[in-house]
């Protein structure tokens, strides 16, 4: 069963019945973390056995049984086995300790077969594994959707010396769902693993790897996004793969003054393109890369990449080699990692809701899951296919073909431009897969407060335009209605920001679609102007600014009020909260908040019952002042049932309007009008750096 590994490709003569030629074509190799972080080792190498939870239809509907396993699976069933650093011994090897068992079935490491079976052209793979040292045991292993492991086959070494053995594995089994991985098991000493690849044939025409064009927005993150530089040229793997990597600088700190950015330049060489424009978002600055990656036409991809990431250099090598061998033009996105507790991924895959016309994980996915504390081969819902309707822009890598046939972001500013593409793509027949093996790590959403600061505005602007392009539902379903229900709960924990600025995104919304290019470079600094009006937008990052707290009464039987309310008392909120804002606001409260309200604890319902307060931001870092004004509650309300009637009313024609002038709002035309400030020839516009 000994043979020698293949890494490159081997043409096959051209078939004398006039057959297609097929070559050998390396798919995934091992590899080990590159900077050694231990927290990340659970995404490498598991030294922990496989304890599979429960079968959904033996749980059955009961929702007590299906909450109590869903509590179990967070919790865990690591039992504190380790992996020392120094048993790496380079991206490719591992040492296995004397009577140790390390399994690769892993996020990284472990084959995810219903992926490559469901959208390659791939049937048959080949998993080859070098291993040196004598009596050490090579087991593979593959899943089921269901998540059941079954052993495939198993060799052990003969010698002390390096021995590479093949299995030829296919992938007809994992039309639902299933991965591909092997184990090794040490003997009497210590084995080496220097390294495993999955290859298979492919069509000859399919034989080179193509290239892809890396686009970074960034903006005042100039040692963040130098780092992320240096990381990407540094790889000597992934450098073949790079044509140009082009960075929209939108920012008044330049990454090109950073400490770190001339080891970046210097790996990158003539590779990098620094691109200086104004600040146009993240939709105008993917748009300037898309637009230079077509226009300069010697790529294949253009990969989209969030500034404040730390990069796994291997997934986009892996993330160009899918998409090289889909069967379709394709999208290829990668998963994204939690930067502050490197384990957990944020979710597993994203779908838009049709009904609501909202972002969420695709069904059956569980959101920040800790593979430090539950591994891969013992998550059963993870070993289904999950199919999705797009990716996030953090890393997203788009066939140029795609941006030539269906045109280059919606121009947005931030928001919705990602979700919108993958839906735009789906419908001209080009799918989206978040690829198991292609990740980042970044800053998770939890941590920013983007439903009530500035960002609420072009969330609502920018949800109602998608669903308008792309909702199957009459007047969009469910949105208006939830819109308006969303509003009345801003309006009774008094945030009357985020309602003002809500109001003029669902105008802009009625406008129609003429404006959106014309506000890109505007409609931050007037948001920022209009809200900083109401004191719930007036973060203060000294606690001393704000006036001692005071209640004219204290707390009913002493409760401290972060009580999770059961759903009887929710719904009495609801109808009598509305109703509490009209009365007059205790006279102490006008002088003093009554309370001091973390940012977990600011729910409506909660914060409903103040009369003023000091509530946190979710990032920790400052908090505001939240007063209750009836004559304020009142005009609100009345302009929020006004501009959503408006809304419902006029949804057909809005549809039609924003429809017909998609192909034009995303065209590369458009965008180098958007552009011409800072790409024309004058004193203002931008160069190359």
């Amino acid at each position: 069963m000994t043979t020698t590994t293949t890494t490159t490709t081997t043409t096959t003569a051209t078939l004398a019945d006039g057959g297609t030629a097929h070559v050998r074509r390396l798919l995934q190799r091992q590899i080990m973390p590159v900077d050694r972080d231990f927290d990340v080792l659970p995404l490498y190498v598991d030294p922990e056995a496989a304890v599979l939870d429960a079968d959904k239809y033996e749980i059955g509907s009961n929702r007590n049984a299906q909450e109590i396993n869903a509590a179990g699976m967070r919790k865990g069933v690591t039992t504190g086995a380790t992996i020392h650093l120094d048993q790496i011994e380079s991206r490719t090897a591992l040492r296995v300790a004397s009577g140790e068992r390390l399994s690769f079935g892993t996020y990284f490491n472990a084959f995810p077969a219903a992926y490559w079976r469901r959208w390659s052209v791939v049937s048959d793979v080949r998993l080859v594994v070098t291993v040196r040292g004598a009596g050490a045991t090579v087991i593979v292993y593959k899943s089921m959707a269901r998540g059941n492991s079954q052993r495939v086959d198993s060799v052990v070494t003969a010698s002390g010396e390096a021995e590479s053995f093949s299995f030829d594995l296919s992938l007809k089994p994992f039309v639902d769902g299933g991965w591909y991985w092997y184990d090794v098991v040490a003997g009497d000493g210590d084995v080496v693993v220097e390294g495993a690849e999955w290859s298979a044939e492919v069509p000859a025409d399919r034989a080179e790897h193509g290239t892809v064009d890396v686009c970074i927005t960034t903006m005042n993150r100039p040692d963040f996004c130098a780092k992320l530089l240096g990381q990407i040229g540094d790889d000597e793997a992934l450098r073949p793969y790079l044509d140009t990597v082009f960075v929209m600088e939108q920012g008044k700190q330049l990454v090109t003054d950073s400490e770190e950015f001339p080891y970046a330049e210097k790996s990158l060489g003539d590779k990098l393109r620094v691109l200086v424009q104004g600040n146009l978002g993240g939709s105008g600055g993917y748009a300037r890369g898309q637009l230079e990656s077509v226009r300069k036409g010697t790529a294949t991809y253009a990969l989209m990449m969030d500034d404040d990431v730390v990069c796994e250099p291997e997934g986009v090598i892996r993330a160009v080699t899918f998409g090289d061998l889909a069967r379709r033009p394709t999208i290829v996105g990668g998963h994204m990692f939690n930067l502050y507790s490197r384990s957990r991924m944020h979710s597993f895959g994203e779908i838009v809701q049709p009904w609501r016309f909202w972002w969420q994980s695709a069904p059956n996915v569980f959101t920040d899951w800790d593979f430090a504390a539950r591994n891969l081969r013992s998550t059963r819902w993870m070993h289904q296919r999950v199919d999705v309707d797009f990716n996030g822009w953090f890393m997203c890598l788009i066939p140029r073909v795609v941006l030539d046939d269906i045109g280059l972001s919606l121009p947005v500013f931030i928001k919705w431009d990602d979700s919108e593409y993958g839906l735009r793509a789906k419908a001209a027949g080009y799918p989206t897969v978040t690829f198991p093996g292609a990740a980042v790590w970044h800053i998770p959403w939890s941590d920013k407060n983007d439903a009530l600061d500035w960002q609420a505005y072009f969330h609502v602007r920018n949800r109602f335009v998608a669903a308008l392009l792309h909702s199957p539902y009459p007047n969009g379903g469910r949105m208006v209605r939830e819109s308006r229900n969303h509003q009345i709960a801003h309006l009774v924990a008094m945030q009357y920001s985020t309602v003002e600025i809500r109001h003029q995104a669902l105008l802009d919304v009625l406008a129609g679609p003429g404006q959106l290019h014309a506000d890109l470079p505007t409609k931050l600094p007037e948001v920022n102007a209009f809200r900083k009006q109401f004191t719930d937008a007036q973060l203060q990052s000294d606690p001393d600014v704000f006036p001692a707290v005071k209640r004219t009464k204290p707390p009913r039987k002493g409760r401290d009020g972060t009580e999770v309310p059961k759903r009887r008392q929710l719904l009495l909120s609801a109808a009598l909260q509305p109703l509490r804002q009209l009365k007059t606001p205790r006279p102490l409260s006008r002088q003093h908040p009554e309370a001091e309200v973390r940012a977990m604890d600011a729910k409506w319902y909660r914060l409903g019952r103040y009369d003023s307060a000091i509530v946190s931001m979710n990032d920790g870092t400052s908090a505001a002042l939240y007063q209750r004004d009836p004559a304020h509650f009142r005009d609100l309300v009345k302009r929020t049932v006004e501009i959503h009637e408006k809304l419902r009313r006029e949804w057909p024609r809005l549809a039609e309007e924003y429809r017909a002038a998609l192909g034009d709002i995303t065209s590369p035309e458009a965008w180098e009008q958007t552009f011409e400030p800072w790409t024309g020839a004058g004193p203002e516009a931008g160069t190359d750096d």
